[in-house]
């Protein structure tokens, strides 16, 4: 499949202006942040909060921080306005007009819309319900073409919250490396997943660019501070693309983003301490509900992507639950599977209790 770019500004990234401007419900499970901290979470952020500060590409305290904690020279490591905003200026560096992208359906539609607007030519490759949405390096190899210069994949899978492991990993890396093609790997999810192997792809070759944030995995959505973990060359590259962006971070964001890397054993906890029993909450409710199947994402994941049984659109069922039921679920359109839905489980736990009972009532109502 290949996606050309719209003709409207307003169809940049459809699912983040959804996101932004739905009509809520009182149970809003459509949002995919962690459960956001407060400052009693993250010791001595008060104390961190300046306003200025030499940041000029990235606060090195920041910048040496992220190092740290990934094993890797300063030099490969680059702060960016989230991980959105880590996958906008790699692609900048990566790309220009007319080349081609290489990305998975169903997918995040933002990394997508990130190459829509520098005008790439987006080829998408399947990650099939038959196979779990798993990773199919076959399937990779049939899509690329010797034009090919990024291949774009989520770990944790967005919408799924699949796990994909190394070998799987490394074979993509080999396919891409034979046309010279660079592999970006949003991992925003993947520390926050119990039980997997949440080694950053750009630590396994070159090839690789991982962009993560603080927001997903340790709930500081509201810092909006990301990275990218790549070679020292595209680390530069996408420092001097943010010299025309934003040209820095903001200094209270990164200075506070110091004291969460001290903190960072502490924030995993409290995330998996969140998750885990929500994960549960929910295998509990979709496996009860024979109106539902699911793939069941990583154990720790913040979402997941059931589909409604036999339909093949379940839009009019999202929207009739939450106009009727007051329960919110993100349509699977915008991931590019119209029978699912994705359901947010990082969120309050009265938050989540009330959204499942109220979509128990609304699949008793019935799926028209």
């Amino acid at each position: 499949m290949t996606i050309r770019a719209p003709d409207r500004p307003d169809s940049w990234a459809p699912y983040l202006t959804w996101a932004k401007h739905h009509p809520h419900a009182r149970y809003d499970l459509c949002g995919s942040n962690l459960l956001h901290c407060t400052l009693d979470d993250l010791p001595g952020a008060r104390d961190a909060l300046e306003l200025m500060a030499d940041n000029d590409d990235g606060y090195a305290p920041l910048v040496e921080a992220i190092a740290r904690r990934y094993g890797v020279p300063a030099e490969r490591v680059t702060t960016a306005p989230g991980a959105a905003g880590a996958t906008f200026l790699a692609l900048g560096a990566l790309i220009r007009p007319g080349d081609t992208i290489l990305a998975e359906w169903p997918g995040y539609d933002p990394q997508k819309g990130a190459a829509r607007f520098l005008d790439a030519r987006i080829n998408t490759f399947d990650r099939s319900w038959a196979t779990g949405f798993a990773l199919d390096p076959e399937r990779i190899a049939a899509a690329m073409t010797p034009d090919t210069r990024v291949v774009m994949l989520t770990n944790l899978h967005n919408p799924s919250g699949v796990h994909t492991d190394g070998p799987a990993l490394m074979a993509i890396a080999a396919l891409a490396d034979a046309v010279g093609a660079k592999v970006l790997v949003d991992e925003v999810y993947l520390e926050g997943a119990s039980g997997v192997d949440a080694t950053p792809a750009a630590l396994r070759s070159d090839v690789f660019i991982t962009v993560s944030s603080l927001t997903k995995s340790f709930g500081l959505a509201g810092l909006r501070l990301g990275w990218a973990l790549a070679d020292p060359g595209t680390i530069e590259g996408i420092r001097r693309v943010r010299d025309v962006v934003d040209g820095t971070g903001a200094v209270p964001s990164e200075r506070l983003g110091v004291v969460a890397f001290q903190h960072v054993d502490r924030l995993l906890e409290r995330a998996h301490a969140i998750l885990e029993p929500h994960w549960h909450m929910l295998e509990g409710f979709i496996e009860s509900r024979p109106e539902l199947e699911w793939v069941p994402p990583a154990l720790g994941s913040c979402v997941a992507f059931p589909r409604l049984v036999g339909v093949a659109d379940a839009e009019g069922f999202v929207d009739m639950a939450r106009d009727e039921f007051a329960v919110g679920v993100v349509p699977g359109r915008y991931f590019g599977a119209p029978g699912h839905f994705r359901i947010a489980i990082g969120g309050e736990r009265r938050t989540l209790e009330g959204g499942l009972e109220a979509l128990g009532r609304a699949l008793d109502r019935g799926i028209s």
